[in-house]
């Protein structure tokens, strides 16, 4: 396979073409799919198979850039984005983004970054794959259909948050002004609230590398109130923007590889009209569930690299690797299935 390296002259490595492709298609489907860049998989991918992590991360906004746009074109065709929501992460996302972006710089002349990062990975993986499954769990055995996994069209009914849920206890703070979302069923909330999330989640963009989805689509969900199906498309057009900023901020900071952005988008653009075009056929819950899985595996590829870092075993590394490429290639795999099953379906009702 070693006809398929190239040099990257901005990172100052080789690297396989076939991989970067491969990483592209994998992150695009699952990007459509839950609504967030994929960072959390390209980033540590990237670190793995050798880049540093700097470059990891500013390349992976570029990617995030590139791949969001065609998803987040077909979340719009199918209704499920809420844009005055998604204007707001935007603005908010942005100045996190960029205080998150200079804390990165101030840990790379300081010290071993790398590792610092990846502690935040493990920390925000497993404690948010814990909630999505206990979620799952809880709410599984319930035979009436919640707001959150509703139709995709917000217009086919009006959302009821679940009383006693988080979400339903933000909304009751009364910290004016207040703003509603209609397009999310969301009547009341306090502006203050949401400014906060998305200013949160915007640090971790560019402290970690990521479009921030791969938090504030859970934080749309469990925290504002947000259906499952809209926080998707909403998560997407806000991770487009912060994408876009934070490839232009890291460009300017020389930390962008282009040419493995490159590829990676080869394999992303057809990617993310899979993924997007998924989210018809399966239900909110079931969404959640493969995105706890996801993130889980995830957080055990990246524990697996800092057993690396700290052991110096190569094998580690070498698990950690097939962990986390075969996560991936497995979910895309899943959503291909369920998406083919839910067209068959749709022709037989149709017929």
């Amino acid at each position: 396979m070693d006809i398929f390296n190239i040099y990257l002259p901005i990172a100052g490595i080789e690297f396989n073409a076939l991989l970067l492709v491969l990483i592209g298609f994998c992150v695009g489907v699952l990007g459509g799919f839950f609504g967030v860049g994929g960072g959390w998989i390209v980033t540590p991918a990237l670190n793995i198979f050798g880049f540093h992590m700097a470059f990891a991360i500013g390349t992976d906004l570029a990617n995030i850039f590139g791949q969001s746009i065609g998803a987040t074109k077909k979340h719009h065709k199918m209704g499920n984005i809420d844009w005055k929501l998604g204007t707001i992460s935007i603005v908010a996302s942005i100045v996190g983004l960029e205080a998150g972006s200079q804390v990165v710089l101030i840990l790379e002349k300081a010290g071993d970054v790398g590792s610092i990062v990846r502690w935040c990975y493990l920390f925000l993986m497993f404690g948010l794959s814990s909630l999505m499954f206990y979620d799952y769990i809880s709410s599984r055995p319930k035979k009436t259909v919640s707001s959150q996994d509703q139709s995709e069209k917000p217009q086919d009914s009006k959302p009821k948050r679940n009383k006693g849920s988080i979400a339903d206890k933000l909304h009751r703070i009364n910290l004016p002004p207040m703003i509603s979302f209609p397009a999310s069923g969301i009547k009341s909330v306090s502006l203050w609230i949401v400014l906060f999330i998305f200013l949160f989640t915007g640090f971790l963009s560019g402290f970690l590398g990521v479009g921030g989805g791969f938090i504030r689509m859970p934080a749309l969900v469990y925290l504002i109130g947000v259906p499952t199906a809209i926080a998707v498309g909403t998560d997407l057009m806000s991770v487009l923007f912060s994408g876009a900023y934070g490839c232009l901020t890291y460009s300017l900071k020389g930390r962008v590889e282009i040419i493995a952005a490159f590829f990676m988008l080869i394999g992303a653009s057809i990617g993310a009209q899979i993924g997007a075009t998924a989210v018809k056929y399966i239900k909110g819950y079931g969404i959640r569930l493969l995105f706890a899985a996801m993130i889980a595996f995830a957080g055990c590829s990246i524990a697996l690299e800092q057993i690396y870092k700290i052991t110096g075993n190569p094998s580690y590394q070498s698990a950690a690797g097939i962990v986390l490429m075969g996560t991936a290639v497995s979910m895309t795999l899943i959503i291909a299935v369920r998406l083919a099953a839910g067209f068959r379906r749709e022709r037989r009702i149709r017929s």
